[in-house]
């Protein structure tokens, strides 16, 4: 193969494997490399399918390390600097944020990577795939070259469309207007959708109803106020759009919401019930196969925990996690949702850990009628997270330590409220994590190699692009089915433990890397009635204070941070009462930011609850372009591009 420009090097020859299939389950993914592959290769069916197994990796980058989650979480309303600040810049947009930054020249590199790759699929399955999944291999390559340029529009605006297979060195490119990008990725997205099985046949192959999600999406995206100096002629009809395939996705493709919003996140085993769950729509998929676990594997894991191996009577477990404490739960992440009703919160967030550690169990002091004796053993209460409201008279430094578990309290008695933190003793290292994604499947405790799979799209956000879609219109009471199936959703049931949590699954318990204490660490409560103050007696069903019932019960409430994001007109409101609606159901699922960006509010939202992401700034409603990957590569004329017309390539403000 001749060689490819950086900027354009793609998976052709880096992520397309000549593979035989193991004895796995996911048989088109768990394959072992002989060779690569190359240009001729891909003139054979053989080779194309090989390719096409190749695209399929490369959604894993969305979940492999550091640019997971400093690209799509830091600096928002939800999320800010744990106590590792590795990557704070991405959180305080302060001077390091530049066109030198790493994460995103990897986002920009390995896009482009699969998308050379889509485009030989899009160029060599008409001509060269002999075989009934022919319309299949061409979706992949055009629903990929779509997915691949919508992920580069929302982070960084135009970018070079590059639409033909290179063969030899290409280094002379100019970006394309946002305009003609999103035009693109809704053309690549609709021809996926009209060659796209309903049903696949392979799990985890994509099929039309991801592409009818993505451009649902796409429409919404292109409607969205970040590009709203060109979009009012299409804004409208785009709106139509985005709800015309929504409503597909919802109403056709056989997805169905999980009964429990739990379900999705109690990872048991790999290929287990939630990674198998009719709410997933796409998920990148991740395996126990060590030999295509590749580099990275799933690392999401990683960053939410808060540390707890220091702390008295606990030691790192497989329950517990790997502890990197990248992202801080805001205020505003805990304050978003109805924490009496709202079982979203209490099977997202982790309060409660158990000792697993009898080496550090702490002993009560001199003084203490049981001076001298443990404060607890191992397998009771070690640690826990009250989550209170400004105003609670129960806690005070004093009398927390006299209860035997180290208390984390947010606040403490007589102490206000304060949206940007400062009060209670929290810290930058103990603080509510989230638990989603915790992995207990591990090999080892110290492994960073996540096994579960990484969601890429769920019908939950489908329902929301159809309601976001609608009050965009003005239409609100016709969003209003599309939020409440979701909240009827997310509400208590009758007879439910409210105590009860999902920390990412049990499948710890079953591990033959957990020792026995580390099983006795296993919880299945959290702390809902203490935070609450509530008695245990609480069972009542909580539908009806889930339910919206009138467009009134959003514009008019008095819950939503409509005085603090300074939103007053009924459309402001609304997208408000959506981007918190979107908090809740999908709180830290690596998409904040483009959602932000995307509705001009991150300036509003980050400096109102995020107390570090200052000074944030318009410039940063997008990525800089990066230096090495493009700007210090590309030529015009022949020549390198000089100070003023890298300038000129660049984002304004970068």
């Amino acid at each position: 193969m001749k060689k490819i420009i950086k900027f354009i090097y793609g998976a052709a020859a880096v992520t397309a494997l000549m593979a035989v299939p193991t004895s796995c389950k996911k048989s088109f993914l768990d394959e072992n490399q002989i060779t690569l592959l190359n240009t001729e290769d891909f003139k054979t069916t053989f080779g194309l399918d090989g390719l096409s197994v190749g695209m399929y990796q490369s959604l894993r980058f969305h979940f492999n390390y550091e640019w997971a989650y400093s690209t799509t979480q830091y600096g928002t309303d939800e999320f800010a600097v744990g106590g590792d600040r590795t990557m704070q810049m991405w959180n305080s947009y302060d001077a390091n944020l530049n066109s030198f930054i790493g994460d995103a020249a990897s986002v920009w590199d390995n896009m482009y990577g699969n998308i050379n790759s889509a485009n030989i699929m899009i160029e060599n399955v008409p001509q060269y795939y002999d075989g009934a999944n022919k319309n299949t291999r061409l979706g992949e390559g055009y629903f990929m070259r779509a997915f691949d340029y919508f992920k580069l529009v929302k982070q960084f605006g135009g970018v070079p469309l590059k639409l033909k297979t290179s063969t030899g060195i290409e280094d002379e490119f100019t970006r394309a207007s946002a305009q003609e990008v999103y035009a693109q990725v809704i053309a690549d997205f609709t021809q996926a959708y009209s060659l796209l099985p309903a049903t696949p046949a392979e799990r985890g192959r994509i099929t039309k109803w991801a592409a009818a999600h993505f451009l649902a999406k796409a429409y919404l995206f292109r409607a969205s106020e970040i590009n709203s100096d060109w979009n009012a002629s299409t804004r409208d009809a785009d709106l139509q759009k985005a709800i015309e395939y929504a409503d597909l996705v919802i109403n056709t493709s056989g997805r169905t919401l999980a009964t429990n919003f739990s379900d999705l996140w109690n990872f048991t085993t790999v290929d287990g019930p939630n990674e198998t769950n009719a709410e997933i729509i796409l998920a990148a998929e991740f395996s126990n196969n060590t030999a295509t676990q590749g580099r990275y594997g799933n690392q999401v894991h990683l960053y939410y925990p808060s540390v707890y191996q220091n702390l008295p009577g606990m030691v790192r477990d497989l329950a517990g996690g790997r502890e990197f404490q990248r992202l801080r739960s805001t205020d505003y992440a805990l304050d978003v949702y109805d924490r009496v009703n709202d079982s979203r919160f209490w099977k997202s967030f982790k309060t409660r850990y158990i000792s697993n550690n009898a080496a550090s169990i702490p002993k009560w002091p001199a003084g203490h009628p049981q001076a001298g004796q443990n404060k607890f053993s191992v397998g009771q209460e070690a640690i826990l997270y009250i989550i209170n409201n400004a105003g609670d008279t129960r806690y005070t430094t004093a009398n927390i330590a006299l209860r035997a578990p180290s208390m984390y309290v947010r606040y403490f008695s007589g102490q206000p409220e304060n949206m940007l933190g400062g009060h209670g003793n929290y810290t930058a290292s103990q603080f509510v994590a989230l638990s989603k994604f915790m992995d207990g499947s591990r090999n080892t405790v110290a492994s960073q190699f996540g096994q579960r799979d990484g969601i890429l799209a769920r019908l939950a956000e489908t329902y929301l692009i159809a309601a976001e879609a609608y009050g965009r219109l003005g239409n609100y009471g016709a969003a209003l089915p599309y939020i409440n199936r979701i909240r009827e959703r997310a509400a208590y049931k009758d007879g439910e433990d409210r105590a009860a949590y999902v920390d990412g699954g049990i499948a710890f318990r079953t591990n033959p890397a957990t020792t026995p204490t580390a099983n006795n660490s296993y919880s299945d409560r959290n702390t809902y009635y203490e935070s609450n103050n509530l008695a245990t007696t609480v069972s009542s069903n909580t539908l009806t204070s889930m339910r919206i019932s009138s467009v009134g019960d959003i514009l008019n409430s008095t819950k939503e941070f409509y005085g603090k994001l300074g939103v007053a007109s009924d459309a402001d409101k609304f997208l408000a009462f959506i981007l918190n609606e979107r908090s809740r159901e999908l709180m830290g699922e690596l998409m904040r930011w483009e959602d932000l960006a995307r509705t001009k509010t991150l300036i509003s939202r980050a400096t109102a609850f995020n107390d570090e992401a200052r000074p944030v700034a318009p410039k940063h409603l997008l990525r800089p372009i990066p230096q090495t990957s493009f700007l210090d590569i590309v030529k015009k004329n022949g020549a390198p591009l000089t100070t003023a017309e890298k300038a000129a390539q660049q984002n304004p403000g970068w």
